[in-house]
């Protein structure tokens, strides 16, 4: 068990390397629904619970703030929010407010948003990577208590500032899967939540933050990187592979050209669940999911598939892994059982 100044942290040892877990939460729902699961999450002893920010899921930042306030060590935060829905001062803003009420337990998950999701209120994905490191830049000034004035290609600021400064550093992760992104990642940000599951996906994810980590003269020693898993757990197998299959199915939309080409997806396959999501399709999207795409992009099966892949992503360089939704056909009951496994 390990400390950070305001609370002890359970983690789990493998071969000497120290693990730690954190969770994600779409906010689909129920609010009471959520808090049990974070007072269940906290006392089972995970370090972080990140809250998925999409405009058709309850809202991120009223959810963060009630689970903190139901909470008393667990971190949280937007596991990722995107600057093109809400300006980076308004997220600046957000979170050192949250900050303020439960001080040293918020984190910053950021990235470039789901361009399905983006069109279908009008909203234009242009330029991503410049859109993220802009956003990140002004978002870290105004934590630091500075005053920005600066002019990007997507935003400016002139005199912006906070009237009010957080009491601590805010980490800020930048989550992806492509290669500039995590490049990005490793230049820019305190840790990547990587948004891939399969072990060579991700030694390959690992290989494009250090890249970034190198070009800016950063030690990964400092970096967080995290394996943000789509993650299945339970006993009946049909069960727990359809439960993924909507997550499976966005993850798969998204996945870079050299990943589909390791997995045997073809072009077409990809381009029906593309077509069905910009639709709005969901249902026809998830059927559209083949079982290569869940073991590709997903851990699912017994808890036994989680405990083997956790320890493969560990040789990697993996440092925290991320149980992400849907956790299982029974949330609850997969995190106990996950939190068995893994935590002491």
């Amino acid at each position: 068990m390990t400390t950070n100044g305001y609370f002890s942290i359970p983690t789990s040892r493998c071969d000497g390397v120290e693990v730690k877990f954190g969770v994600e939460f779409v906010p689909y729902l129920k609010l009471d629904v959520l808090v049990k699961l974070a007072r269940l999450v906290e006392h089972l002893g995970f370090e972080q619970i990140w809250v998925c920010d999409h405009y058709h899921n309850r809202y991120v930042y009223p959810v963060l703030t009630l689970l903190v306030l139901e909470t008393r060590r667990v971190k949280l935060g937007p596991g990722v929010t995107n600057p093109y829905l809400v300006h980076p001062t308004v997220t600046a803003a957000a979170v050192a407010t949250l900050n303020e009420i439960s001080p040293g337990r918020v984190l910053l998950g950021i990235s470039a948003g789901d361009p399905f999701f983006l069109a279908t209120v009008g909203v234009e994905r242009r330029r991503p990577i410049t859109a993220v490191r802009e956003a990140t830049y002004i978002i870290r000034e105004l934590l630091a208590g500075d005053r920005v004035s600066f002019t990007g290609e997507l935003f400016s600021c002139r005199g912006a500032g906070l009237r009010f400064k957080p009491v601590n550093k805010i980490p800020i992760y930048i989550g992806g899967r492509q290669q500039r992104m995590l490049e990005l990642a490793g230049s820019v940000a305190d840790g990547a939540l990587i948004n891939a599951s399969h072990p060579e996906d991700i030694r390959e994810c690992i290989e494009y933050i250090k890249q970034g980590l190198r070009a800016s003269g950063r030690k990964p020693k400092a970096f967080d990187f995290v394996a943000y898993l789509p993650v299945s757990v339970g006993r009946d197998a049909r069960k727990t592979r359809d439960a993924a299959r909507g997550v499976v199915a966005f993850v798969t939309s998204s996945a870079p050209h050299a990943s589909l080409e390791r997995h045997g997806i073809g072009v077409e396959e990809i381009e029906s669940i593309r077509r069905l999501l910009r639709a709005g399709e969901l249902k026809k999207a998830r059927a559209a999911v083949t079982e290569c795409m869940i073991d590709a992009f997903s851990v699912c099966g017994p808890v036994e598939e989680l405990i083997t892949r956790v320890e493969e992503l560990k040789r990697l360089g993996v440092t925290r892994t991320v149980i992400g939704s849907p956790m299982g056909p029974e949330p609850a009951k997969a995190v106990r059982s996950i939190a068995k496994a893994l935590l002491p």
